[in-house]
């Protein structure tokens, strides 16, 4: 409050300093009282030589002597009300050009305000009745010059005020409107203006709140904050009002919303600390009430609120005090934000007491009232307050992400040691699985051989020649299971050139050339050790079958595209055989053999075909590029 007081006294003093030549102080001047039975309208002139010759000299500012209980006084009829004269004289002040005004930091009454310049009525204040904005805002009347541009000599006022009120004048200056702009605007600025808008602003974010309550019913802290700034809003009401009021209506409301914002703050209070303080709230609620009811207009328990008004602004310090001393006691070590509310209602109080002061003249007209900051201490007090909760509950997220991470990266780890128990289970039973496999096809191929050669030598039925040939086909078998487990990376063409390599040896030695006409094929993702195996079984079966049987000279192995899949095509020149009496005969070993080919296609998804005749056959191994089950 003393840096606003220090900004404005630096601007209105910088526009007195630039005109300090054409301005004029007006700190002395004559004075009287006369009594009359009411308020009456000022006349259009009014010459101060038609008053009663009773001046006296009076120094600015004037603070007449205080009645807090002249209320109570008896008065008759024909002297309910007053007129005070001030006559200033200014005839020190020098020609100007321009135009002048009168400045004035206060005039304080509750009649009409009239403003004589050379006995003509130029100014006329508020209205008849109790008013309640005046206080606070500054005298400005803007004066003509006379004839041959000569300011006016002498400045006359009349103040009309019921007999009990406080009535003060500060002093006045007149000057030129540029020189005296500064004073009036800044003061008017901080007196009126910034209170209006930092009330507007506590307004906004209390109905802002508000809102947020009614998403968030639980939380009444909300729903106070409104109210608080509703009453301080309220409170506020005649920095809003460009134009004096007359309404009592008006006039109950701003004081008794002074009641309104000390109980709204005793509940905000006891919600922080916790405790009931169930005797202060039934005071509080009962004095708020009876203050309300006391001063309504229409009850006409009090005749005149402004009449009363000091000793109730009295009452409502008192109130205040005791609600910041008993919360701020309470919530000492309770809460901090306890702590921080009761420093600020306390400081609201002292600064309401200080208007108290200057409403009833303890202090000079020439002060500020203060009081008009108390919407700005309780935004500040309050928006700290909902700032230090933004940031904790924002501690609060941050906090209960950072567990949830810790909780996510735990989880992490348990789930990764899961997937690698997972792994390491599934790695054992995949070597599980292909032991099994490789012990079947040993057990159903070369043991089967190696068994079958054991009979025969043992029964001496069987000659050298098919004894070799016998343990030569076992060695293949064996070879082939080997192959199969070697990577191939899904490439067909490349588990066909090591079956050809197998081969190899054995064609030569039979006389018998072999034609290989591949292509190139897209890779089969199906194609795992087992597959292959089976792949390499059908082709060295179809193989062995065309050594055997069919006297051939020449073998052609070709690969190429078919449909959704691919196909390995053997032809060979040899002679051909009956493809339906071969599969008929399954206890033949070449109608087996074919047996087992199909067997081992429909195992894998795919197909074989025969197509013999007497001058050859052609066998087609189809394979799809993708298995069923895997499309599924």
């Amino acid at each position: 409050m003393a840096l606003l007081g220090s900004i404005g006294a630096f601007f209105g003093g910088t526009a007195g300093l630039q005109h300090s030549e054409a301005v004029l102080h007006l700190t002395h001047a004559d004075w009287q009282v006369d009594d009359s039975p009411g308020f009456t309208a000022p006349p259009l002139t009014q010459d101060s030589a038609a008053l009663p010759p009773t001046w006296e000299p009076v120094e600015l500012p004037l603070a007449l002597p205080i009645a807090l209980l002249r209320q109570a006084e008896f008065a008759p009829a024909e002297k309910a009300t007053r007129t005070t004269w001030v006559r200033l004289s200014t005839r020190d002040l020098p020609p100007s050009s321009g135009p002048l005004a009168l400045y004035g930091i206060r005039i304080k009454t509750d009649g009409t305000i009239a403003v004589y310049a050379n006995g003509q009525l130029v100014h006329r204040a508020q209205q008849l009745g109790p008013l309640w904005n005046s206080t606070r805002t500054p005298l400005w009347v803007a004066l003509d010059n006379g004839p041959q541009n000569t300011p006016p000599h002498e400045i006359l006022l009349r103040l009309e005020h019921t007999r009990s009120a406080q009535v003060a004048l500060s002093s006045l200056w007149i000057g030129p409107v540029d020189a005296l702009r500064g004073r009036h605007g800044m003061r008017q600025w901080l007196q009126q203006e910034l209170p209006a808008m930092l009330s507007a602003a506590f307004m906004a974010v209390g109905v802002f709140a508000l809102f947020v309550w009614f998403r968030r019913r639980d939380e009444t802290g909300y729903l106070l904050f409104f109210n608080l700034s509703a009453t301080s809003f309220m409170r506020g009401l005649h920095f809003y009002v460009g134009q004096p009021i007359a309404n009592d209506w008006f006039a109950w409301l701003t004081v008794n919303s002074l009641f309104w914002l000390v109980m709204v703050v005793h509940f905000f209070l006891r919600q922080l600390h916790g405790r009931q303080l169930k005797w202060l709230t039934r005071g509080v609620v009962v004095a708020t009430a009876a203050i309300a009811v006391v001063t309504m207009p229409g009850l006409a328990i009090v005749q005149n609120t402004p009449q009363v008004t000091p000793l109730i602004y009295a009452v409502a310090a008192l109130m205040g005090m005791a609600v910041c001393l008993v919360g701020g006691v309470s919530a000492w070590r309770r809460s901090d934000e306890g702590r921080l509310v009761a420093v600020g209602i306390g400081i609201c109080v002292l600064l309401g007491i200080t208007d108290w002061l200057l409403q009833n003249n303890f202090i000079s007209p020439e002060g500020w009232y203060l009081g008009a900051y108390t919407n700005a201490v309780t935004f500040s007090v309050f928006g700290a307050l909902m700032y230090r909760r933004y940031v904790h509950a924002i501690g609060e997220v941050e906090q209960l992400n950072a567990s949830l991470a810790q909780r996510l990266r735990k989880r992490e780890a348990e789930l990764e040691l899961s997937h690698q128990r997972l792994r390491e289970i599934e790695r054992l039973q995949t070597i599980s699985d292909e032991r099994q496999r490789l012990m079947q096809d040993m057990h159903d191929g070369l043991g089967s051989s190696l068994i079958s050669a054991i009979r025969s030598v043992e029964g001496g039925g069987m000659s050298d020649e098919k004894v070799s040939a016998i343990l030569k086909s076992c060695l293949d078998d064996l070879k082939l299971t080997l192959d199969s487990l070697e990577p191939v990376e899904a490439d067909l063409l490349l588990l066909l050139a090591t079956l050809r390599y197998r081969l190899a040896p054995r064609l030569e030695g039979t006389g018998v050339s072999l034609r290989w006409e591949v292509q190139e094929l897209p890779a089969l993702e199906w194609l795992d050790p087992s597959s292959a195996l089976h792949i390499l079984r059908i082709v060295q079966e179809s193989i062995s079958n065309i050594l055997r049987h069919t006297r051939a000279t020449q073998i052609r192995v070709g690969t190429s595209m078919a449909g959704a899949g691919v196909q390995v095509t053997i032809e060979d020149n040899g002679q051909g055989f009956d493809v339906q009496r071969a599969l008929g005969g399954s206890s033949t070993s070449s109608g087996r053999g074919l047996q087992n080919q199909r067997r081992r296609a429909k195992a894998i998804r795919g197909t074989v075909n025969w197509e013999s005749h007497p001058t050859g056959t052609r066998f087609v191994l189809w394979l799809p590029l993708q298995r069923q089950a895997e499309v599924a």
